[in-house]
C-alpha cells in the first residue's frame, strides 16, 4: 500500500466562533481535499461541565475527519499527543477501509472481517503511522480568553514535536494564529520539522475578543503545499533534522 503524507490541522481553542462562515462547513471542505481537522477545547480550571462555547468542538471534528477532545490545562500536553496520534491512525483506518472495498466489494469493511485478519491489517496501520510524512498545521485561538492559556499551550506543542521525533515518516509542522491583526490568521512558525524554537516567536499576548474560526481554519487549508514546505522537505538529510 502506498505510503503518502497525513495533512492535519490541530485547532486549538476555548470557545465558539463568533465571526464569518460555519466552521463546521469549512472544516467539511478541508476534508474534502484531504485535510483531517482535529479540535481541542481548552476547559478553564472552575468548569465542571461542558461550557456552552465548546459545544461546537466535537461538530467541527466530526465534520473535518478528525478528533475531537476538552481537556483542562494540565493535560493539556498529552491530550495533544493522544489527539494527533489517533487522527493518523483514524485517517489511516479510512484509506484501508476504501482499499479493502475496491478488494472485497462495498459492503465489507475492515470491522467485518475475522479477528485474525484484522489484527494482521492493524498492524499494517500501525506500520503505516510510524512510516508516513506527517504535516500538521497547528492553528491556535488567540482571542482575549486564551490569554492565560498561551503558555501551556506553547510548552504542549513542543512536548508533541519531541513525541514524535522518533518515528521513522518525515514530520512537518507549522503555527498559525487567530485572529490575526489585518487578516483571519497570522503565521506564527513556518513549516519546519521541529518545534523547539517556537519559544521565541510564540505569541505572548492576544489579539482581541473575536473568534472567526470558520474563516481561519478557511486559510489555514491554503497554507498545505507552498514553497515554503516545500524547500523544508528539500532539507531533510541535513545533520540533526531526524535526530530523536
Amino acid at each position: 500500500m502506498k505510503k503518502g503524507t497525513l495533512k492535519q490541522i490541530l485547532l486549538i481553542t476555548d470557545g465558539c466562533s463568533n465571526k464569518g462562515e460555519d466552521p463546521a462547513a469549512v472544516a467539511a471542505l478541508a476534508n474534502q481535499q484531504g485535510i483531517t481537522v482535529n479540535v481541542i477545547g481548552i476547559l478553564d480550571d472552575d468548569q465542571t461541565e461542558n461550557p456552552e462555547g465548546l459545544e461546537e468542538v466535537e461538530e467541527i471534528a466530526l465534520s473535518g475527519g478528525g478528533v475531537s477532545q476538552l481537556v483542562y490545562k494540565p493535560s493539556l500536553s498529552q491530550t495533544v499527543q493522544m489527539v494527533t496520534k489517533r487522527a493518523m491512525t483514524q485517517t489511516l483506518q479510512g484509506f484501508v477501509n476504501k482499499e479493502l472495498k475496491q478488494i472485497l466489494g462495498s459492503n465489507q469493511s475492515l470491522e467485518d472481517l475475522e479477528p485474525e485478519k484484522r489484527g494482521e491489517i492493524m498492524e499494517v496501520v500501525e506500520d503505516m503511522g510510524e512510516t508516513c510524512d506527517l504535516e500538521v498545521l497547528v492553528l491556535v485561538d488567540t482571542s482575549a480568553s486564551m490569554h492565560d492559556k498561551i503558555e501551556t499551550v506553547k510548552e504542549a506543542l513542543i512536548d508533541l514535536s519531541i513525541s514524535l521525533n522518533s518515528r521513522i515518516g518525515r514530520n512537518r509542522f507549522c503555527i498559525y494564529s487567530f485572529p490575526g491583526k489585518r487578516k483571519d490568521i497570522q503565521k506564527v512558525f513556518d513549516w519546519s520539522p521541529k518545534l523547539d524554537a517556537i519559544s521565541t516567536v510564540f505569541p505572548k499576548l492576544t489579539s482581541g475578543g473575536i473568534t472567526p474560526t470558520g474563516p481561519a481554519i478557511r486559510e489555514a487549508m491554503y497554507q498545505f503545499g507552498k514553497k515554503s514546505l516545500l524547500r523544508s522537505f528539500r532539507y531533510e538529510d541535513e545533520p540533526g533534522i531526524e535526530e530523536a
